[in-house]
């Protein structure tokens, strides 16, 4: 029988078809690697296959193709997605590289490179099951991850990531049932159709499955289990998920947006996303005030994050997409940049994941409380970073598209926010005499990693380069 499928479709994939070969040569390189050196070797063939990965991906850039019958589209929005989570997950490597335990090293590695075929894959779904498919494939490697160490809270992490990550799925899967039984199709094509705009099978469907996305991105009230899971996993899997998820969830929520939609009703079915986005940021930050660990901070600070970015979708215009995609950029810069920091300071224990041990950091490790001050300060959004470029422009375009009241939050939690990360600031300039002590003199490639994050905020803040070219297709 042949296979109707073309040499264009199987391009379309390659991306992603190296990213999971690459995870089988790790395994197989772990087994004949010497001991001392299967870390490194497994994770150097890993920053390899990501790095041969983003050339192919990037070559797609403006090419766009409906591969598969519909079911994975490549171009400009499929493309800068697949790049942000291979940013994530080379960073996540690297990480793997300073602080990760020494044994399991090639099955980790082959299973985060895994989860980063089905965060790519649902970079350009197409359709349903497409999204599905990709949804499944990042979160099993996930579930696993984060209980790949030797403590009582990164099982239950897991534990609790799979069965509320499974529920969440549970949401997202019934929905594309009525979304199907409504349209007679996976083909987010055809949920465009007018027609669908009066089915409440349809609607109905439509909410279900954005309640599956809300609790990907952490949007409230579906927020709990982030800061459970963001502390209880290994630092390079709570820096990857920060990232990679998100990014991968915000792809799927911006084609639905902008081009899978009835357009009679698609306002008003997002209009609850849009709402959830603006108790997100306030929440988010208010939750950060009482924290004591960088791990559930950035996980508060990612919950309003990423109610900043949807602000900038909210008004469905491609100058909204082009703002909302550079702020995720940075984003991605801010959250790996502080973690790298966090596994400069750190061994296999993760003391760098303890604020208290931030305290006369700035005595101690002047350079490395200099880095972190700058990633906080690009967070809570203060110049000159690419974290206050990128609210600049959320607060612009969702003014223009007529979300001011979203606009209006972004601010109330910005200010919020100051105060959160001002304590750690503080803290790790505070003069006196203090007990902590660094666990490790020097870690070449946290260090190497921290400059590389701060030194692309800064880029992007001066040379602020958004993309164009990148609306998402469905046909």
């Amino acid at each position: 029988m042949e296979i109707p499928f073309t040499q264009a479709d199987w391009n379309a994939v390659i991306p992603v078809a190296i990213v999971a070969v690459t995870a089988l040569v790790v395994l197989l390189a772990d087994l004949v690697a010497l001991e001392s050196v299967e870390r490194y070797v497994s994770i150097g063939v890993g920053l390899a296959g990501c790095a041969a990965a983003a050339v192919f991906a990037a070559a797609q850039f403006g090419h766009d193709y409906n591969a598969f019958f519909g079911s994975f589209m490549t171009g400009g929005f499929t493309t800068v997605f697949e790049e942000i989570v291979l940013v994530a997950a080379a960073g996540s490597l690297i990480l793997y590289g300073s602080i990760g335990p020494r044994a399991r090293v090639g099955g980790t590695t082959a299973l985060l490179l895994w989860s980063t075929c089905g965060a790519m894959l649902m970079a350009g779904a197409a359709n349903l099951m497409m999204i599905f498919l990709g949804l499944e494939l990042l979160s099993l490697g996930l579930y696993c991850l984060c209980g790949l160490v030797d403590r009582k809270s990164a099982r239950e992490s897991a534990l609790k990531y799979l069965i509320l990550s499974s529920t969440a799925s549970g949401f997202m899967l019934f929905g594309m049932a009525l979304l199907f039984g409504a349209s007679g199709s996976v083909l987010l094509s055809d949920l465009v159709n007018p027609i669908l705009a009066n089915d409440p099978l349809f609607v109905m469907g439509a909410c279900m499955f954005f309640i599956g996305l809300a609790f990907k991105l952490s949007l409230v009230p579906f927020h709990t289990w982030t800061p459970d899971v963001y502390e209880g996993a290994p630092l390079p899997v709570t820096a990857y998920m920060s990232v990679a998820t998100k990014a991968a969830t915000i792809a799927v929520l911006a084609r639905f947006a902008y081009a899978a939609l009835p357009s009679p009703i698609a306002d008003r079915l997002l209009l609850p996303v849009w709402i959830l986005a603006g108790l997100s940021m306030i929440a988010g930050n208010v939750g950060m005030l009482a924290q004591h660990d960088l791990k559930r901070l950035i996980a508060y600070s990612g919950i309003a994050q990423v109610g900043y970015i949807l602000a900038a979708l909210a008004g469905g215009t491609p100058l909204g997409l082009r703002y909302a995609i550079y702020y995720l950029t940075a984003y991605a810069f801010m959250n790996l940049g502080a973690f790298a920091v966090a596994a400069a300071l750190s061994t296999e224990s993760e003391e760098g994941s303890r604020l208290s041990n931030y305290r006369g950091l700035g005595r101690r490790r002047p350079l490395l409380a200099a880095a972190m001050t700058f990633f906080l300060l690009a967070m809570a959004g203060l110049p000159p970073t690419a974290g206050f470029l990128g609210k600049i422009l959320i607060l612009a375009t969702a003014v223009g598209s007529g979300f001011t009241w979203l606009a209006a939050l972004l601010i109330v939690g910005t200010a919020i926010s100051l105060y959160a990360y001002a304590k750690v600031i503080r803290a790790m300039y505070e003069r006196g005499e203090h007990r902590t002590h660094d666990a490790r003199p020097f870690v070449p490639l946290a260090w190497a990693s921290a400059a590389v994050c701060l030194l692309a905020i800064l880029l992007m803040t001066f040379y602020p380069l958004t993309p164009s070219n990148v609306l998402p297709l469905v046909k």
